[in-house]
């Protein structure tokens, strides 16, 4: 290609050395099969796992090679189809490609830049690509916040101007027109606004002075900080007055090297900036150049003349070594074409010219098209006339409509219309549609380039090049640079032929607008906008461009930028030279073979730029931004200047040199989240000799920043930083004295404390059975009784009568509960306690207890010996209506004394034959010698007698009863014979029909499934059995009480562990906080072991809601009483707070295992202790020790149970007071055990707070305007803007710029607000749902993915300070992905679930921002309530959308769905793409079934590939039958070995942990 012309290359000035970055290639190495080579010999010898998985990677890599030119076209395809920008206004395109922009933080040469423009007016000379805009950026935020401190103060407002740099063309001997302006403003417009947080105004063309007036001037300056504009608009503004120039604070000159002749920028400056002599009024001026001189001429002159125009002095870098090492320099080449043939006439010219020759009017025409031919092809010139007849008709039509309207191009005063004018023009338009009908019936054959002239030798030499880069599907991208607009559109129809531009080129032209009309102006602008958009996301890789894409737009990083026209100037040539920044790009020149002048001016551009260096390395010491190598090293090898520090005890030294690699090391350890700095960061103050830096560490660390002392030399100051810093890690401990980090001993130890404890059965510990309350006044003999109601409103299965519970002491008030009746069939169990006491006498005692050992005996067949004074409690009738209200009645009155002096006197009646038919029927008979035989009579059946068969309606298991006398009968045989000789059974005795009292004493609980209970019908005879003085509507009601007893006992239990801890909770609420119903009741979610029915509900609920509580209270105590700590002490501090292991000590010491309930009702324990067993079954233990088996975190849950019952016993939903979480504060404080956390009540945590130092003093004016506008995001007004502005300071913010700590502590604190928030909604919301799935929804609401989301919502994300390479680069990422999301969302609130993870800065200044609202308002949670009422409750209205948020993840599913289908060969693999060309890093991972690849995904990690790869091979497995799958992937894994495969790993394989 460069063969033609060997002495070319000779001819041209090499580069200096520093001038060719040519980065190597590092390409991807496998380790596996870099392996496979190397043991080839041996590979036969592998057997069993590791061979199979060689065999799988060897085909994994062979499918990678395979997939990856498809990979890049389908990338292609899915970012031409993801977003319809074609239906974006112009504006919304270029915001939408400055997420593209986006500056990333700056680097030393930006901010020594920054220092200096900050004192005097600085003129930057930086290559293209380096960074200038962001030194803008940085002086903007500058100003801006002198200048709200102006207007704070009462100054009349002042605005900064951000000028656009426009390339001046002239179109006739007056008219200039300004090239490509509007583009340039909507881009630096959105550049700005990405990057500064305040109002930008912007103007241009038609939107200019023709449509303003100094009122909107007032407007525009009062209401806005920044304005975007080009400098005419300026200066035609200054010059109506509009705005005068000690209105302005900051003028920006963006290609400053325009600044001369009759340039706005000149004009701007010479009549509006000189003329004020007032320095002081006149405005900071920073001006952009990547030269100084952009044409011919003495560059000491040149840069003199600009430095006198602007009033500013050169800055820049020695030799641009520093700015090399941040962006890439292409690789330049020669590309010689032979020598072109001179101008001739091509076929249609010849055609043309034969019939419309002597036209005046294509004089013009015919000389282009002669240029064309020679310089692109006969064929390039035919084509050009098929289009260039049509412009120049649209042209005249053009003026001929401007003529009858009185007007002339650019000018708005009338002119006089002159009829012959108009008359000329018609004939050469009919001239004109004459020629182009000779064109249109041309017919124009494809070009040919090989062995054809259809195209000239510079064409054909650039296609070979463009193909040799284009030979396979690639991101890659190339613009050719034009001088004129015809020849890229030529080249472009050239382009368009499949023969010639292959399968892999998109080529479009990329052109200024010919016309100056605004309506042209504005519909070429927005081509250009959708053809760089194209351009940027892959759809255009190949663009034919004029000298507008050399300079202020911007332009993605190509992979080759050719010359097709060479350039005119140095400037040109460096600022086309810049658009090749992509890794190892190339810079083509084409130059003719054997032509001087093209030889001559590659030598000019290269001198003139070696020149420019030059001067650069000869300004003053003060205008360089770094300083030479040989310097640094003379200053560092001063010994004199160093500081050396030996440790007393290690003997180990730390010097300016050392201290360098010693801080890096320690950064390196420290953790870190992805889009935190793992390296430290220095930040350069002064200049002029003297130089300091200060160096931040990670968020992490726990020293935020130190200041290095003044020294003469820039690495001298560096040093001094580090050595700083090392000396106060040293001091802190995190440095030992081998100067090695201390913290990688401790963090494992902390991070483990939640884990330190068993949830498995561990410990025996005594369980208490009764509560302490019936040891109150037992022993004696009361006088005053309190009365308590049992009732069931809702009935019985037959009448009953209410029953008074009788006790020494008042009862507490118990909540209802159910009971389970016949068939399940629930009522609720209602206590009622009577108000006043009953004052009993002996007799009415005696009474109440032979009651009360007749219930036992009669209907429980227990008897015991006791005397009212060993009793706890009695029983009693009364004679109310079930479901009425007695509380506030006179006890004594709603007693049934008549039924208590009737058992009384007739504890037990045998049957005589006196007996009525009113003394058997509706009465209770019981069985003396048989506990379980005990009937309910309802009627005679005169019909049967006592030896008639048992009818067919009596449940007679294999008819063993054959009698009426036997059903009845219960005594064994002999002692039957012996009963019937003493009495024998009457055969005249009454059949009575009756019902069986049921013998499921646990009505707490509802029956088995296989124990469906009914009606026991029987048909019984009296004489061998008992009718009890009780009635029967008292022992229907009687049934229910062991149960009952149980659960009041219970309560009182729980209550008085409440009692112990000093709270106060409901006997309900407390009861559920010590409830453990199974042996793994907190492992949610695995089936319950040993499942105790009847128990009612377990602590889980209430654990959950606790542990909720006990994080934000200790996070608040943490952050109140240690204001100087970190957020990383403050997680090491709560940890060791709240951890189970803390927990559970605590808990053991205050003996709560004691008050656990794990047992259920128990039908011999009910009874009260102390009293003698006379008859009956024994009871079990008799005042022994009774133990249960407690898991040592079941002890832990438990305690937060009971944190979280005491906040929900006075909590009110939506209306907070401090009160109401007393009993919880103190809970915690009882549980924790600490001085880190001593508060009892909510007001202590306020009264203990330490307000932090910075937090005080005067508030800035930029803080105060931060303020009010994200007082409009959200309505809160903050007493201190300081608060606010901590919330959205990034740790990599240097604490130089802010004198104020990062987010990382408020975002500690709000984390815990917000999850209390989240979860108290989801509690009272589903009072139903069990703690699992409270779990998996609270994950949604609480995710960093929602909160991430939300941030873009409110806005918060425009108010970030960061200072980081990638943060603003993936938060403007993930903005799109965003609002991108929920357009497509259609209103559904759940959008976010599609996006991505956010960036961790996202949630966490939202996580911030509620605690600095929080702080701010002196602890009131109803702030932050209010938060998540009106931004976070409105996304969670319908959580049935989420149900799947948890448990979703697709490389779970795939490997369980696998081990399911019985397959165990199977892997997941990733690696990264082989293509160089990708535009960004891309991985492809693949799921392999049987040493086939079903699925696949790419991504710019391997994990997110593996997501996707995943989701892949599921759509293709989900539903598939067994016999399916085998089938279908040809799977023969043997089902028997599936299980143990698949755990250990052989189906995962290692590789799913890449």
């Amino acid at each position: 290609m460069s063969s033609h012309l060997p002495n070319v290359r000779e001819q041209i000035p090499k580069h200096h050395k520093d001038d060719d970055m040519n980065v190597s290639d590092h390409d991807y190495e496998d380790d596996d099969s870099a392996s496979d080579e190397k043991d080839e010999s041996s590979r036969s010898s592998l057997t069993g796992a590791a061979a199979l998985k060689r065999t799988q990677r060897a085909k994994f890599d062979s499918w990678i090679v395979e997939t990856a030119a498809e990979v890049v076209e389908e990338q292609m395809l899915q970012t031409s189809e993801a977003q319809p920008n074609g239906m974006l206004t112009t504006k919304a395109l270029v915001a939408d490609q400055a997420s593209q922009l986006i500056v990333n933080s700056p680097r030393e040469y930006q901010l020594e830049l920054f220092e200096r423009a900050k004192k005097q007016n600085t003129i930057a000379v930086l290559d293209t690509g380096s960074g200038k805009t962001l030194i803008a950026v940085l002086l903007l935020k500058h100003i801006i916040e002198q200048e709200l401190e102006r207007r704070l103060a009462g100054h009349a407002p002042k605005i900064s101007v951000f000028l656009v740099g426009s390339i001046l063309k002239s179109t006739s001997l007056t008219d200039l027109i300004q090239v490509n302006s509007v583009t340039l403003v909507f881009q630096q417009t959105a550049v700005l606004e990405r990057n500064l947080d305040y109002k930008i105004e912007y103007l241009y063309g038609s939107k200019g002075v023709s449509t303003l007036s100094k009122e909107l001037w007032t407007a525009i300056r009062n209401d806005n900080m920044v304005l975007v504009c080009t400098a005419e608009i300026l200066v035609q503004c200054l010059g109506h007055s509009f705005i005068t120039i000690d209105q302005i604070n900051l003028l920006i000159f963006d290609e400053a090297h325009h600044t001369k002749k009759d340039h706005p920028y000149a004009r701007l400056v010479k009549d509006f900036y000189a003329p004020q002599r007032d320095k002081a009024k006149r405005p900071r001026i920073f001006a952009m150049t990547a030269s100084p001189i952009d044409a011919k001429g003495d560059l000491l002159k040149v840069a003199c003349e600009l430095e006198d125009y602007l009033d500013s002095k050169i800055a820049t870098v020695s030799d641009l070594a520093m700015v090399q090492k941040c962006i890439s320099r292409p690789k330049e080449e020669i590309a010689c074409y032979e020598t072109l043939r001179p101008p001739f006439e091509a076929p249609l010219h010849q055609i043309i010219q034969s019939k419309s020759g002597h036209l005046h009017v294509l004089e013009k025409l015919f000389r282009s098209s002669k240029t064309i031919a020679s310089e692109l092809g006969p064929w390039c010139s035919d084509a050009w006339w098929t289009s260039v007849l049509k412009e120049e008709r649209l042209e005249r039509l053009e003026r001929r409509d401007e003529h009858l309207q009185g007007r002339r191009r650019g000018h708005s005063l009338p002119i006089p219309i002159s009829p012959e004018r108009i008359a000329r023009i018609d004939e050469k338009i009919h001239q004109l549609e004459e020629a182009a009908k000779v064109a249109e019936a041309y017919c124009l054959r494809a070009p040919q380039y090989e062995q054809s002239d259809d195209l000239s030798t510079k064409v054909r030499q650039m296609i070979i090049w463009i193909r040799l880069h284009y030979q396979h599907a690639t991101n890659a991208r190339c613009i050719v640079f034009v001088e004129r607009r015809d020849t890229a559109k030529l080249l472009e129809k050239v382009f368009r032929y499949p023969h010639i531009s292959g399968p892999h080129l998109r080529p479009a032209s990329f052109i200024g607008a010919r016309s100056t009309r605004c309506e042209d102006e504005r519909a070429t602008t927005r081509q250009q906008v959708l053809t760089m958009d194209m351009f940027r996301k892959g759809d255009i890789n190949l663009l034919f461009a004029t000298s507008i894409a050399e300079e202020g737009l911007d332009i993605p990083d190509c992979n080759l930028v050719i010359r097709f026209d060479l350039y005119k100037t140095m400037i040109a040539y460096m600022q086309s030279r810049g658009r090749a920044r992509h890794r190892n790009s190339k810079y083509l020149h084409m130059i003719e073979s054997n032509n001087r002048e093209h030889v001559e001016m590659v030598r000019f551009v290269r001198t003139a730029e070696g020149t420019m260096r030059q001067f650069c390395r000869s300004l003053p010491a003060d205008r360089l931004m770094d300083e030479s190598e040989e310097d640094s090293k003379r200053h560092l090898n001063d010994l004199s200047r160093q500081k050396v520090y030996e440790h007393p005890e290690s003997k180990a030294r730390l010097s300016y040199k050392s201290s360098l690699v010693i801080l890096a090391h320690f950064v390196s350890t420290l953790p870190h989240a992805a889009d935190t700095m793992i390296e430290p960061l220095y930040i350069p103050f002064g200049y002029s000799q003297q130089y300091s830096y200060e160096v931040v560490l990670p968020g992490s660390c726990l020293i935020p920043s130190v200041m290095g002392d003044i020294e003469r030399s820039k690495l001298l100051a560096k040093c001094s930083a580090a050595y700083n810093a090392c000396l106060k890690l040293l001091e802190g401990g995190h440095l030992d004295s081998n100067f090695m980090p201390t913290h990688q001993k401790r963090l494992p130890a902390m991070r483990n404390a939640r884990l330190a404890i068993t949830s498995k059965k561990g410990n025996m510990y005594e369980m208490m059975v009764k509560p302490k309350i019936w040891e109150v006044g037992r022993g004696t003999s009361p006088r005053e009784l309190f009365l308590t109601i049992l009732d069931l409103p809702q009935g019985c299965e037959r009448p009953h009568c209410p029953i008074a519970l009788l006790t020494r002491k008042r009862m507490p008030d118990f909540p209802e509960f159910p009971l389970f009746l016949l068939a399940g069939r629930q009522s609720m169990l209602q206590t009622t306690n009577v108000t006043r006491s009953l004052s009993i006498t002996s007799e009415q005692l005696t009474q109440v207890h032979k009651f009360t050992h007749t219930v036992y005996l009669d209907v429980f067949g227990k008897k015991f010996e006791a005397s009212p004074q060993d009793m706890s409690y009695w029983f009693a009738p009364l004679n109310i209506v079930p479901g009425t209200s007695h509380g506030a009645a006179d006890p004594s009155s709603i007693i049934d004394w008549d039924a208590l002096r009737h058992v009384s006197r007739d504890p037990e009646c045998e049957w005589g034959e006196h007996w009525t038919k009113e003394s058997l029927v509706d009465r209770f008979f019981w069985d003396p010698f048989s506990g379980g035989k005990r009937y309910f009579t309802s009627g005679i059946d005169d019909t049967l007698n006592m030896n008639s068969p048992v009818p067919d309606e009596v449940d007679n298991p294999e008819a063993k009863k054959k009698t009426i006398k036997d059903f009845t009968v219960s005594q064994w045989t002999r002692s039957l014979r012996k009963y019937e000789e003493r009495n024998p059974y009457n055969a005249k005795q009454p059949v009575l029909r009756a019902e069986r009292m049921m013998e499921r004493r646990n009505l707490l609980d509802a029956p088995a499934n296989d124990r469906k209970e009914s009606r026991a019908t029987a048909y019984i005879i009296p004489q061998p059995l008992k009718r009890s003085a009780l009635s029967a509507s008292a022992v229907a009601m009687i049934l229910a009480i062991p149960c009952v007893i149980h659960r009041l006992e219970s309560y009182l239990i729980a209550m008085e562990a409440c009692q112990l801890l000093g709270i106060s909770i409901p006997p309900d609420l407390a009861l559920e906080a010590l409830t453990k119903d199974s042996d793994n009741t907190e492992e949610h979610e695995d089936m319950q072991i040993k499942l105790q029915r009847g128990m009612g509900k377990n602590y889980e609920r209430l654990e959950f809601l606790g542990d909720c509580f006990l994080k934000m209270a200790t996070s608040i105590a943490v952050y109140t009483q240690n204001p100087d700590n970190d957020e990383f002490e403050f997680h090491v501090k709560r940890m060791l707070l709240i951890c189970n292991q803390t927990l559970f000590d605590n808990a053991k010491d205050l003996q709560i295992t004691r008050f656990v309930r794990s047992q259920p009702f128990s039908r011999r324990l009910w009874y009260q202790e102390g009293l003698k067993l006379i008859r009956g079954k024994r009871l079990g233990k008799e005042g022994g020790r009774h133990e249960h088996s407690l898991g040592d975190k079941t002890v832990a849950d438990i305690c937060e149970a009971l944190i979280g019952a005491a906040f929900l016993a006075h909590n009110k939903q939506n209306s907070w007071s401090p009160e109401s979480w007393r009993d919880a504060v103190h809970a915690v404080t009882t549980f924790v055990s600490s001085e880190e956390h001593c508060q009892h009540i909510w007001e202590d945590y306020l009264a203990g707070y330490i307000r932090p130092k910075w937090d005080g003093g005067n508030t800035s004016a930029a803080q105060l305007h931060l303020a009010q506008k994200v007082e409009r995001e959200h309505p809160y007004h903050f007493r201190s803007p300081k608060i606010l502005q901590v919330a959205f300071k990034h740790p990599s913010y240097p604490r130089a710029w802010l004198d104020l700590p990062s987010y990382q502590r408020l975002e500690f604190l709000g984390d815990s607000l917000l999850d209390m928030a989240c979860v108290s909604h989801l509690f009272y919301r589903y009072p139903t749902k069990d703690e699992q799935w409270l779990t998996e929804h609270k994950m949604a609401m609480v995710s960093n993915r929602f909160f991430g989301a939300l941030c873009i919502q409110l806005g918060f994300y425009r108010h970030l300070l960061a200072h980081h390479d990638t943060i603003k680069t993936q938060v403007s990422d993930y903005e799109s992905d965003v609002k991108e999301a929920e357009r497509l969302a259609a209103g559904a609130k759940d959008y976010w679930t599609a996006v991505k993870s956010p960036p961790k800065c996202l949630p966490d200044i939202v996580e911030a921002y509620v605690g600095a609202i929080f702080v701010d308002s002196e602890f009131d949670y109803n702030e932050v309530q209010r938060f998540f009422n009106m931004h976070i409750k409105p996304f969670f209205e319908d959580m049935t959308v989420y149900d799947s948020f948890a448990n979703d993840h697709p490389t779970v599913r795939l490997h369980h769905l696998l081990d399911d289908l019985g397959c165990t060969r199977y892997r997941l693999m990733a690696k990264e793409m082989p293509s160089e060309e990708t535009r960004t890093p891309t991985c492809i991972a693949g799921v392999m079934i049987h040493e086939n690849v079903i699925g696949k995904g790419t991504a710019a990690s391997g994990k997110n590939a593996k997501v996707k790869a995943s989701k892949d091979a599921l759509a293709k497995t989900e539903g598939l039958a067994r016999f399916e799958f085998r089938q279908k992937f040809k799977c023969d894994c043997s089902q028997t070995t599936s299980t143990k495969l698949g755990k250990e790993g052989v189906g995962g394989g290692e590789d799913t942990a890449v």
